[in-house]
């Protein structure tokens, strides 16, 4: 029995039982993966699938009891081989990140290039993708980590550290009628314009759709986009009144865009990075938590991703918190 035999077989379940797909996941040959199948098969006496014709048919009882210790062994490998990494302060690596359009944007393009500085070798793969998919394609191990940002409580499916709170702003072309009110916007004012804004805004639990909804009134959602530029190109169309993350709006978009106050309207959200549990941080993941979070332990991430400490994080920064921190490092540096 080989490790690469249980991750062929884990591998062959998690592609529901398609040797094909199995095969192209793990960058091996379909005929080597049934020959590794056939023999582990050959080594426990018994069948992990069913057969139906020449194809697999289903996982057999004694089969899941396998797949189980099988993932157990390979999360083990993984952290051994992670740790070791580690111990030979070892700069090389591969880091897959999934995360909005967002944040992609206009959130990690620094701290990646920090990142980058200490790991030069390190490949680093960003995602971008609509909410609904990124924490799918965290569990699925399509990726090492997700970002994904929530209005309520934190996202499931892994150990969630909270980066930084931010605020969502409604942008209008310049001579808008609401750019002109001289008074701060209420929900109702929203109301009489359409909307354009993320895709999320659809959903009937949208923090968006409950703001409304608090003062018997749904929103006009002309337009939606997983893209925030996308949203500011179809407000200058015309289009509507944007809705988007206050960190999507640069100082370039004054020259024909106007920023509303909207924190009283909708809720604050949170960033949060989503790791695996009782995982091995590889050095570079820890250190590029700390590059988007300044606030977050180093020690203590690990200790709790580890499984030796249940997570006690700091109240999150807001967006504009951390640039101001920005600023003043930038400042001291040129000093």
């Amino acid at each position: 029995m080989t490790l690469t035999q249980l991750r062929y077989i884990v591998a062959i379940a998690d592609a529901g039982l398609n040797i094909t797909l199995a095969a192209d996941n793990v960058h091996a040959t379909q005929s080597g993966i049934s020959k590794q199948l056939k023999q582990l098969e050959g080594e426990l006496g018994f069948q992990v699938f069913t057969r139906r014709g020449k194809s697999l048919d289903a996982v057999t009882p004694a089969g899941a009891q396998v797949l189980e210790r099988a993932r157990t062994i390979l999360h083990e490998a993984r952290n051994i081989r992670a740790l070791a990494a580690n111990l030979r302060e070892e700069a090389q690596g591969e880091l897959s990140v999934a995360t909005t359009h967002t944040q992609a944007r206009f959130v990690l393009p620094e701290a990646i290039a920090r990142l980058k500085q200490h790991y030069p070798e390190l490949g680093v793969h960003i995602r971008p993708q609509g909410e609904g998919r990124i924490i799918s394609l965290f569990e699925s191990g399509e990726v090492d980590l997700a970002i994904v940002s929530t209005s309520g409580q934190a996202p499931e499916g892994g150990i969630a550290v909270p980066l930084f709170r931010w605020y969502r702003r409604a942008v209008v072309p310049n001579g808008h009628p609401l750019a002109k009110l001289g008074r701060p916007l209420r929900i109702q004012d929203l109301a009489e314009y359409p909307l354009v804004s993320y895709e999320s805004s659809l959903q009937p639990e949208s923090s968006l759709r409950r703001a409304f909804s608090a003062v018997d009134l749904n929103p006009r959602i002309a337009c939606t986009s997983v893209d925030a530029d996308l949203i500011k190109t179809y407000v200058l169309a015309g289009l509507g009144v944007g809705i988007l993350a206050e960190m999507a709006i640069t100082p370039a978009d004054t020259r024909e865009l106007v920023t509303l106050d909207i924190d009283t309207l909708l809720p604050v959200c949170t960033s949060w990075m989503v790791l695996r549990r009782d995982h091995v941080l590889r050095s570079y993941v820890a250190q590029f938590a700390r590059l988007v979070a300044p606030q977050v332990d180093e020690a203590e991430l690990r200790r709790v991703v580890a499984g030796y400490a249940e997570p006690k994080w700091p109240t999150a920064p807001l967006w504009s918190e951390l640039q101001q921190r920005n600023v003043r490092r930038t400042v001291n540096r040129a000093a």
